[in-house]
């Protein structure tokens, strides 16, 4: 056995008498290295939830998005994936930098399924993979920890309408986020943003964006 279960756990499995079975599961599901069917069913996702730690103890939950192949396993204990345009917080890169405590959660919703991956990240400018994705800021690499299948049964069925028009690399030119064209943000556009907005649909209030978030066009 690991160092998976706590007093906590251990506590909560003895009131409902699933000890034994808990080991059991670690038993068979519990693995160190990833496998080839594991290794492709990561590289199929489009997204994935990553959490990570901030230098409160805080944990947070991000919704990251690309298209299918942007994680890769490097290895059979190191996963890469790029950061790309965000809100320009950098929160979770900065949490990783602050604690490397990560959890990565991958899902099939079409075909219920699902992987969690735990373990050690690093973020670096110069990895040598930031040039084989379009308009990657960072790569984040993650040194496998623990990993398991979680049983299904909860996931809800949805179907993969399309890709998010963001996607790095689907267009000639990736359109400017909604966002960067509210007024409010304009003087502290970085300068890769400066005079975008005016050119790609103009300035609006954040009134408006948040009607076009609700109508889905954000």
């Amino acid at each position: 056995m690991t160092d998976l279960y706590g007093e906590k756990h251990r506590a909560l499995q003895d009131e409902f008498d699933t000890r034994k079975l808990a080991d059991r599961i670690e038993e068979m599901i519990v693995q160190q290295e990833i496998g080839e069917e594991e290794k492709g069913f990561i590289e199929s996702r489009p997204m994935f939830f990553l959490s990570t730690v901030d230098k409160h103890g805080q944990p947070t939950v991000s919704y990251k998005g690309g298209a299918p192949g942007f994680v890769r396993v490097i290895d059979d204990t190191t996963i890469a994936f790029p950061s790309f345009d965000g809100n320009g917080m950098f929160y979770s890169m900065g949490n990783i930098q602050e604690t490397a405590k990560v959890g990565l959660l991958f899902l099939d919703f079409e075909n219920p399924h699902r992987i969690r991956f735990h373990g050690e990240a690093t973020v670096s400018k110069d990895d040598p993979l930031l040039a084989e994705y379009d308009e990657a800021e960072l790569i984040v690499r993650v040194k496998l920890s623990r990993m398991w299948i979680n049983c299904p049964r909860y996931i809800h069925k949805y179907e993969l309408k399309e890709l998010s028009h963001y996607v790095p690399g689907q267009k000639e030119k990736t359109p400017l986020a909604g966002w960067k064209r509210v007024d409010l943000v304009q003087d502290v556009l970085p300068p890769k943003d400066q005079g975008r907005p005016e050119k790609e649909g103009g300035i609006i209030t954040i009134d408006e964006w948040i009607d076009d978030v609700k109508n889905g066009k954000g």
